[in-house]
């Protein structure tokens, strides 16, 4: 395979496992990062690698002409940067809006506009769902963000639909997760610890994705050819909390897991809180006002038929499948640092 590819914020969790993937599949590869990205999982010798400034679109202009492909310009572009979580709450418009917005501007004028764009977007780009009859979210739900992320996300994304002549296409995941990933490494860190903490005592449906789903249904999307698309993207069921525990626990050992409800009233208490702290330190916490209403939300049962139907859609990776990966992961991680002690 002779095509070219360019992935935009591929130092994260996730942009790690997609330059991985562009590799295995033959993509010359090249991966664009901020300086003070981490490399961590960008060391394969074959990552043609693009330092950017985000915050100056003529420095982009620049780099990108340096570094292009021969033949000029990349046959597709993941755009997978972004921030889930800020000190200051400006810096999600910021990042996920304005820098998506000021880096299509670029390519266009400078003409690099790909035959294919994939943007990473968000299932919170909707806002809550139906939370009495549980209905799934689906292509049709029509948006109404109660997060500042989910507002910034919701602005990129309308920012794509209003370039008609632009080949965009929106990936709306839900939780991500596997070996890496922080958010969710938490919970099984306290599972570890024989802690099971959730939020509200109403019924929560949860769905999940499997990073390496995730990234194959963004290769899939690509080759199949379609645009101007927005697909949600999950494993095809969804979990309540007590399963997610169990089969957590279960790939642990930990046969004695106490099961801890908050109620809400003291999880936002805790989440104000925890992001005054943060700013105080100039930190962004994991715990914080946006998180809360995340955590509030009780459906988030998804509708993938669209994915199914326009590239063939499919996981490979159930939740327990995929919950035994990123449990070894963490174990042998947890062992290597026994070890450098």
């Amino acid at each position: 395979m002779d095509k070219t590819i360019l992935i935009i914020g591929a130092g994260g969790f996730i942009g790690g496992f997609i330059a991985r993937a562009a590799l295995e599949r033959g993509y010359q590869t090249w991966v664009a990062v901020r300086e003070s990205t981490s490399r961590r999982y960008l060391t394969d010798e074959r990552l043609h690698c693009v330092t950017l400034d985000y915050d100056d679109p003529d420095s982009i202009a620049e780099k990108l002409k340096a570094a292009a492909p021969e033949s000029g310009k990349w046959d597709f572009m993941i755009w997978n940067l972004g921030a889930t979580k800020c000190a200051n709450f400006a810096d999600f418009n910021r990042i996920n809006y304005i820098y998506l917005r000021d880096f299509v501007t670029v390519i266009r004028r400078e003409g690099l506009v790909p035959e294919r764009f994939l943007m990473m977007s968000s299932l919170s780009a909707l806002g809550p769902a139906d939370e009495k009859g549980y209905t799934p979210i689906t292509s049709k739900t029509i948006p109404n963000p109660n997060t500042r992320y989910g507002l910034s996300k919701i602005k990129a994304e309308t920012f794509l639909e209003t370039q008609p002549d632009f080949p965009w296409i929106i990936f709306r995941p839900t939780g991500v997760y596997g070996p890496h990933e922080r958010d969710y490494l938490m919970m099984i860190k306290s599972i570890d610890a024989h802690w099971d903490f959730g939020v509200g005592f109403r019924r929560q449906v949860l769905t999940f994705i499997y990073v390496e789903d995730l990234v194959n249904a963004m290769f899939d999307a690509l080759a199949a050819g379609v645009v101007h698309k927005k697909y949600i993207i999950s494993e095809d069921r969804s979990y309540t909390q007590s399963e997610f525990r169990r089969i957590v626990a279960e790939e642990l050992g930990r046969k004695f897991v106490i099961p801890v409800r908050l109620p809400l009233w003291m999880a936002y208490v805790a989440s104000v809180v925890a992001e005054k702290w943060g700013v105080a330190r100039m930190k962004a916490s994991t715990l914080n006002r946006d998180k809360f209403k995340i955590m509030r939300q009780r459906n988030w049962d998804c509708d993938v038929s669209d994915a199914k139907r326009d590239f063939g859609f499919k996981t490979e990776f159930p939740l327990r499948r995929g919950i035994a990966e990123t449990v070894k992961a963490y174990l042998a991680e947890k062992e290597n640092k026994k070890k450098r002690k």
